[in-house]
Order: structure tokens, then sequence, then C-alpha cells
């Protein structure tokens, strides 16, 4: 599957961005999708992930609250809404998928993901 991620951009803190991934292929209901992010000089860190269904979800606790995974199977597309968003938030954003044979299991570590987008910059501004 490849990965396809958009929607970042330049933002003042408080405000709100949607980052979409689109997938190819015909078996995206299939995969669970995860959201991560590097900040310069940082290690990649996980921001959200979302089951194969959609049923389930899982947040890091920095973006709980804030941020809400969502996907749309008929759509091949993945979205991550940020709202209230703050400086420390500024990263490149990558979109990552696992195939599952879970419809509810949801993954948290980079090396589960086996397939990435290629990153979309979100800069926050105080």
């Amino acid at each position: 599957v490849q990965l396809q991620a958009s929607g970042g951009g330049l933002v003042q803190a408080g405000g709100s961005l949607r980052l979409s991934c689109a997938a190819s292929g015909r078996t995206f209901s299939s995969y669970a999708m995860g959201w991560f992010r590097q900040a310069p000089g940082k290690e990649r860190e996980f921001v959200a992930a979302i089951s194969r269904s959609g049923g389930r979800t899982y947040y890091a606790d920095s973006v709980k609250g804030r941020f809400t995974i969502s996907r749309d199977n008929a759509k091949n597309t993945v979205y991550l809404q940020m709202n209230s968003l703050k400086p420390e938030d500024t990263a490149v954003y990558y979109c990552a998928a696992v195939w599952s044979a879970s419809s509810i299991v949801v993954f948290t570590t980079p090396s589960n993901y086996n397939y990435w987008g290629q990153g979309t910059l979100v800069t926050v501004s105080s």
C-alpha cells in the first residue's frame, strides 16, 4: 500500500488543522493505521492509532482530548483532526499502515508498521 499525507501548514497556537492520509490499493480496510510525528532533533513518536474497522482508537497522552483520529474505508483515507494546537506540536507528521488480522487491534510503536507516508509539516506559532 502507498500512503500520501497532506494537510500540514502553519497555524497559530490554539488553532486547528486536519491531516489526511490517502492510501492506494483495494484492501485499505485490512490495515490498521497510525499517525506519528518527528520534531527536529527528536525521535519519531506515536500520536494516534486506529484499528482497521475504525472501532478502536488510541492516543498519546500529549494529544488526548485535542486530537481525533478517524478513517473512511470507502475513501481509503485516514484523518487526524488537531485542535487546540500548541507550539510543541510542531513536527513532521507521518501516517503509517500495517496489515492486521484483527479488526480491533491498534499499534503504537513505529516498528509495528511497514508502510509509511512521506510526511507533512505542521508548524504551530506562539
